[in-house]
Order: C-alpha cells, then sequence, then structure tokens
C-alpha cells in the first residue's frame, strides 16, 4: 500500500528537521530575488523623493518618504523592478514575466491616467474650498493632496 503524505505531515517534518539543525545566515533571508529587488527600488524611489522635494522646494520634508504621488515613482520602479528581475531570472517567455509585464502596465496606466485626474480634481476643490467665506463650514477643511498621479513625462 502506498503511503500518502499530508500537508500537515510535511510541516511537522520540516520543522523537526529545521530545529535540530541550526539554521543558516543565508536561510534567515529571503531568497526571492524578485521580491527583494521590487521592495529596494520602492525604498530607493521614496527615500529619493528627499532629495526632489529639496531640489523643487528647497526645504526637507521627510513626511515625502511616506507619501504616494510625486516623482520618482515607487509604485512604477516597484513593479519595472519585478518586470526586470523575472526577466532575468527566467526568462521573458514564461508566464510570470507576462503577468508582470501586465501589472505593470496597469499600475503605470492608474498612475498617468486616473490618479493623474484625481489630483487634478483635488487641486480644483481645494481652489474652491479657499474662496468660501469664513463663516462656511467647510472653509477650514484641511487641503486635499493634489500630487497623486505623473504627467506622461514623468
Amino acid at each position: 500500500m502506498d503511503e500518502v503524505m499530508t500537508a500537515a505531515d510535511a510541516l511537522s517534518r520540516n520543522q523537526t528537521t529545521a530545529s535540530s539543525s541550526s539554521p543558516s545566515p543565508a536561510y534567515l533571508l529571503p531568497a526571492n530575488i524578485s521580491l527583494l529587488s521590487a521592495f529596494l527600488a520602492c525604498a530607493i524611489a521614496q527615500f529619493l523623493k528627499l532629495f526632489t522635494t529639496w531640489y523643487k522646494e528647497k526645504r526637507w520634508d521627510s513626511k515625502r518618504m511616506m507619501d504616494s504621488g510625486g516623482m520618482p515613482s515607487s509604485h512604477s520602479a516597484t513593479v519595472m523592478a519585478l518586470v526586470v528581475s523575472i526577466g532575468l531570472q527566467e526568462g521573458t517567455g514564461g508566464p510570470s514575466f507576462a503577468i508582470a509585464v501586465v501589472l505593470a502596465c496597469v499600475v503605470m496606466y492608474d498612475a498617468s491616467g486616473i490618479r493623474l485626474h484625481a489630483g487634478r480634481q483635488a487641486e480644483m476643490l481645494n481652489q474652491i474650498v479657499c474662496e468660501f467665506p469664513p463663516e462656511h463650514p467647510l472653509s477650514n477643511a484641511r487641503p486635499l493632496r493634489d500630487s497623486l498621479g505623473h504627467t506622461p513625462l514623468q
């Protein structure tokens, strides 16, 4: 009779072998190069926003590291790093590369289309609210963020 191994059996077997041997330093780091490159690209793009803000506005704003929108685009950097990493590792003929390319196209289309127009609408709404008389209930409303998307040049 053939023996059937369940997922629970495999998990308990892996835990007992992992606990019997000491983990190597390489085991502690995630081995998914594509995931690491995507996260690294996102972190670098977010960090560089400090310098682009300083260049444009001549002030340091550490909050920009956590904001979305603006340049460089962390969304675009993340998906393009994923595309390039998968393309280099697995080639361009596989389904994972196709999925990554489609995802990158959707993210960048969204940033240059929908989010760009939402940012422009926020800018117009902020101008309208500024023209309200002081006694209006919305005159003290916090301005909407208008740096949401990217122009085609960006």
